[in-house]
Parts: C-alpha cells; sequence; structure tokens
C-alpha cells in the first residue's frame, strides 16, 4: 500500500537569463549551490537545466520554512550570481498556508504565486 502525506512542499521557479558570454562562468558557480543546498534538510530536490542562455533551477522545499532558510543560505553567492544575469521570471508555488508565510519576505522579488489545489498527493 503507498502512503501519502499532506502535500506541504514549497517550489520555487526562477528563469535566469544569462548575459551573453557568461555562460560558462555562471556554470562554474553553480556547484557551489549544489553542495551547499544539499546539506539542508529541508531541500527536496535542486537541480539546474539550461535552454541556450536561459537557466531554470528547478527547486523544492518541505515547507516555506526550508525555502526561506534556503534563500537565507544562498543569499550573498545569489547576489553574486546577479551581476551576470537577470531573474526573467520567478514563480511560487504551493498551499495557501505556506504562501502566505511568504508573501512579504519575497515581496521585493515580485513572484507570480500559484496556489496548490487541495487534494494533492506527496509520497512519503
Amino acid at each position: 500500500m503507498t502512503n501519502f502525506n499532506t502535500d506541504c512542499c514549497v517550489t520555487i521557479v526562477p528563469y535566469f537569463d544569462v548575459a551573453e558570454g557568461k555562460l560558462d562562468l555562471f556554470k562554474s558557480k553553480l556547484p557551489s549551490f549544489m553542495e551547499s543546498t544539499s546539506l539542508e534538510s529541508g531541500a527536496l530536490h535542486y537541480a539546474f537545466s539550461f535552454n541556450g542562455n536561459v537557466c531554470h533551477c528547478r527547486e523544492g522545499y518541505e515547507n516555506a520554512d526550508a525555502l526561506l532558510t534556503h534563500l537565507g543560505n544562498v543569499d550573498t553567492r545569489l547576489k553574486e550570481l546577479l551581476q551576470i544575469c537577470t531573474i526573467s521570471r520567478l514563480e511560487i508555488h504551493g498551499p495557501a498556508a505556506e504562501l502566505d508565510k511568504l508573501r512579504a519576505p519575497l515581496a521585493g522579488l515580485n513572484p507570480a504565486w500559484f496556489i496548490l489545489v487541495d487534494g494533492g498527493i506527496r509520497r512519503a
């Protein structure tokens, strides 16, 4: 029998437009993000994918608190990375109660908010 838990997972969906000629430099900085995130107990998944000079960071966290912990951990490195790229789109997905915890701290990033429909599943 499969066990399902209530899904409190929060995902942040950033797309980065990397400046022309800076893709190799951008990619050289990603291992430090991967390494530090791998140590975060609330990180569920974290990876980068590319379409030309557009990078997507695929990331999910147990809840809003875990996402905020992650953002605190990468803050300095992210600010450095933003010297060679821009965030072209930012989405936050999750249950309404978890998103409510993020609205004030992430307001300055102007994300698109996607509220999870009740009844979703998450494997235990």
